[in-house]
């Protein structure tokens, strides 16, 4: 037997590993896990009751679900946040008011570079892109960007516990008068 037969013995090659093994991870890649606790918490499965507002002031209440895990070696969290709950989806299904049904994606990326974590969240469902710079703010994560429909957002996760949290949208046109737009408090499943 060959060296090279020897080491495509131990290790997959790329024509037998499949797209979940490479993408997903056990934890934390360990050079970087001091810097990825601020979002490991996340890691698991959650429900979550939803509240939108909209301008009017009118609320409306919806549930859903969010699975996270560690992807790309442990240097990433990906998580898919889901309105109403997988076994409640179906064609046609009414949408909830001032956010729609919701199935998307987010990556949660550190960067060294930033010191921060580079969030993009993508959601084909209601056709929503959006970037944001995710940073520690006391006990809280506090999330901006530019909001596509024009000014900026703000994700916050507040209240974080081992087995709950609160998740708040906000909008502001001028960076200083935000708009609470979906209040979520979520369980841990």
């Amino acid at each position: 037997m060959t060296s090279a037969h020897t080491r495509n013995a131990q290790a997959p090659s790329s024509l037998t590993t499949s797209f979940p093994r490479v993408l997903h991870a056990d934890g934390p890649d360990p050079e970087r896990k001091a810097k990825l606790e601020l979002y490991s918490w996340l890691v698991g499965q959650w429900e979550m009751d939803v509240t939108t507002i909209l301008e009017d002031g009118s609320t409306y209440a919806g549930r859903g679900e969010i699975h996270a895990g560690w992807i790309l070696q442990g240097r990433a969290i990906q998580d898919v946040w889901m309105i109403p709950r997988l076994e409640q989806r179906r064609p046609g299904i009414e949408q909830l008011p001032g956010a729609g049904n919701w199935y998307g994606t987010t990556l949660r990326i550190y960067d060294p570079n930033l010191d921060a974590w580079r969030i993009l969240w993508n959601d084909p469902a209601t056709d929503v892109f959006t970037q944001q710079i995710g940073r520690a703010r006391d006990r809280d994560i506090v999330q901006e960007g530019p909001d596509p429909r024009g000014g900026s957002m703000r994700w916050t996760f507040s209240e974080i516990e081992p087995a709950s949290f609160h998740w708040t949208a906000e909008r502001s046109l001028d960076h200083e008068n935000w708009r609470k737009e979906v209040d979520i408090r979520a369980r841990r499943m």
